[in-house]
This record gives C-alpha cells, sequence and structure tokens, in this order.
C-alpha cells in the first residue's frame, strides 16, 4: 500500500480529505506514523481567507504527535523506531540575513508545514531527523502541544520576561496559553486576559495570578488596579485584533516592553506620541528558536493543565468540519486535535 488519506485546505472555506502518496525515505530522514496533530489559529485564519502566507491547496497540520516507524540509513542512532516524538515544523533558507544572523525562525523565506509546503494531517510524513525532538514521558497528545506552546515560549524570550515582574498576556489562546506559562516558569506575576472565563480559568491552572474579562469589567481600571497604577512591565498580545495592538501599546508600563504574536487582519492606526512618550520597546515575535527542548522539559514536569486546554479531539474525517464549526464560533476553544491513531492516546 502506497496511498493514504490527508486534510486539504484547497480553498478559503473549504476542506477535503484527499489521498496521496506515502513518501519515501531519504537517507537523513526518518518516517513518522502520525498519531495526533494538533489545528492552529494559522489554520483558522487559512480557512477563512486570512492569513497572507497560507497557499492553496495544501495539506494542513504541523502540530505534530508522532512515532518514528524507520530511519534512513544516515540517520544517528539515538532515533530508532517506536519512540514517540514531534518535530519543528520551519523550513529556513540558510542564507537570508535573519539566517546568517541565527535567527532562523524569522527567515525571509520561512516555509511552515501546512502554510507553504505540505503539512502532517495524514498517516505518515517523512522528516529530516534534525527537525525531531523526542520524549519518553510525553503522549503524543502532549507532544503535539509542543509546538504551539514553543511560540508563547519564545514570546516571552524575546520579552526578557524576568521574576516579578507583571505581565498581562492579551488572549488566552494556545499561543497565549504558553505566553502564561511561560511567564510564570521565569517567576513573573501574570495577568491573563480574555473575553472567555473558561479560557481564563485554564490559564490560571497554568499559574497566573490574575484574571481579567474584557467583556465585564474595564481593562484599563482593571490593569491600574492590579499593578498599583503602573501598569504591566511587559504586555503579550496574542490576538492579532486592531484593538489588542493599540491596547497593548496603551496600557504598558512607561518604559515597558510590548510583544506582538498575532497578525493583525487589518492595518492599526496609533498614536505615536504615547509609545514615544513612554520610552517603551515594540518587538515582534516569530515562530520560536531554540524552545522545543525547554517546552518538553515544561511538559514532563506536569505544570502545564493539558487536558483543560484541550477543547476536542476529532477523526480525520470530521477534522474538516470541525475546522468550519472553529471558524463559526471561534471563543470556546483552546485547541482542536485530530488523531490517526485511537491506539495512541
Amino acid at each position: 500500500m502506497n496511498k493514504q488519506r490527508a486534510l486539504v485546505l484547497v480553498e478559503p472555506g473549504r476542506t477535503e480529505v484527499r489521498t496521496i502518496d506515502i513518501p519515501s525515505l531519504g537517507a537523513e530522514e526518518v518516517l513518522l506514523k502520525i498519531n495526533m496533530v494538533g489545528f492552529c489559529g494559522g489554520d483558522l485564519n487559512g480557512f477563512r481567507g486570512l492569513f497572507e502566507l497560507q497557499e492553496y491547496p495544501n495539506v494542513l497540520g504541523h502540530e505534530v504527535g508522532a512515532t518514528i516507524v524507520e530511519t534512513g540509513s544516515l540517520v544517528p542512532d539515538q532515533f530508532k523506531p517506536g519512540m514517540k516524538v514531534t518535530l519543528n515544523p520551519y523550513q529556513n533558507c540558510g542564507i537570508c540575513l535573519s539566517c546568517r544572523k541565527g535567527r532562523p525562525n524569522a527567515c525571509q523565506d520561512n516555509k511552515t508545514m501546512g502554510v507553504r509546503r505540505p503539512g502532517a494531517m495524514t498517516d505518515f510524513i517523512s522528516v529530516p531527523w534534525q527537525k525531531l525532538h523526542a520524549s519518553d514521558h510525553l503522549s503524543v497528545r502532549e507532544l503535539a502541544l509542543v509546538e504551539p506552546l514553543t511560540v508563547g515560549f519564545h514570546a516571552v524570550a524575546r520579552g526578557r520576561v524576568m521574576a516579578g515582574e507583571k505581565v498581562a498576556v492579551i488572549g488566552c489562546g494556545i499561543v497565549g496559553m504558553g505566553a502564561v506559562a511561560a511567564s510564570v516558569n521565569r517567576g513573573a506575576e501574570v495577568i491573563a486576559i480574555d473575553i472567555d472565563d473558561a479560557k481564563m480559568r485554564t490559564a490560571k491552572l497554568a499559574g497566573a495570578a490574575h484574571t481579567i474579562n474584557t467583556t465585564k469589567v474595564d481593562l484599563h481600571e482593571a490593569l491600574l488596579e492590579i499593578t498599583d497604577g503602573d501598569g504591566p512591565d511587559v504586555i503579550i498580545e496574542a490576538v492579532g485584533n486592531p484593538a489588542t495592538y493599540r491596547s497593548a501599546v496603551e496600557e504598558v508600563a512607561y518604559t515597558g516592553r510590548v510583544v506582538y504574536i498575532g497578525y493583525a487582519k487589518k492595518p492599526v492606526d496609533y498614536n505615536t506620541g504615547t509609545f514615544v512618550r513612554k520610552e517603551i520597546e515594540i518587538l515582534g515575535s516569530r515562530n520560536c528558536l531554540g524552545d522545543f527542548p525547554d517546552v518538553i522539559s515544561y511538559l514532563e514536569a506536569g505544570k502545564f493543565p493539558v487536558d483543560a486546554v484541550i477543547s476536542r479531539v476529532v477523526s480525520l474525517d470530521d477534522a474538516g468540519a470541525a475546522l468550519a464549526d472553529w471558524s463559526v464560533n471561534p471563543g470556546p476553544i483552546t485547541k482542536i486535535m485530530v488523531n490517526f491513531d485511537t491506539e495512541s492516546n
């Protein structure tokens, strides 16, 4: 058998389960049996036609929990059949300025699986062994959470979050949850901000000291009360909305730091005097940079509320409908996972 099924994003608003080839195995590659794949916010925006980098048609998926099936002849002995792994889904060019500076996560020609090259929403994929990260302790569903959490961990590193600082995270989806977790892990006092109470309860489980539901209280007044009138030292924006982009700049403390993860879907108008007077730093954060081992160690320590962030687990046949449902009603969803092997959970 050399065929398999895959979830393909055909065009905005339309997915199909198609038959594709099982990949061949190169000398430095590993053949993986896919067990679990998470939908990410990029998949949602690609489905909605709002992700400028999304290419169509494309097999979706880059948040992976998998098992090694076979290894190529030049793969190191440390990788063996039967090992559970996740993978770094980013492919950088190696020659652009970002790559030459040692920051391949910001490669000018980055090709993420499921976005600009085929993804992992299928039974088998082959990947270079250099992209693998293994764990003897994590389940495949925990391994499928590693990549989205690394994005939040990287944003916290970009913001240089330190112990004792007050850090506000706007948006408690899975990437925002990664930022909450990473900030708590560094000893910060975290303020989780969202419009969904269930997500903020989960943020509390990850260690957030405070929560703010902006549909119920005034964000500005709540932040001033929590921070004794100063504003947060760091604000991490994990929504991608013009209003929250502006709020981050308006609410951060004087000489504070703002980190943007989300892509705002429309141009953002600023009062530039605000961030000049405050002398704040505004930082972009893209993908991750060397954060996989840290996140795996964090998850292995049992610090993260894994079950609480997984909103739904569906089959491949139901995956397209689940993505469409998420598009219609995104608020209650933190993470949808597609299960390719019911015995692996």
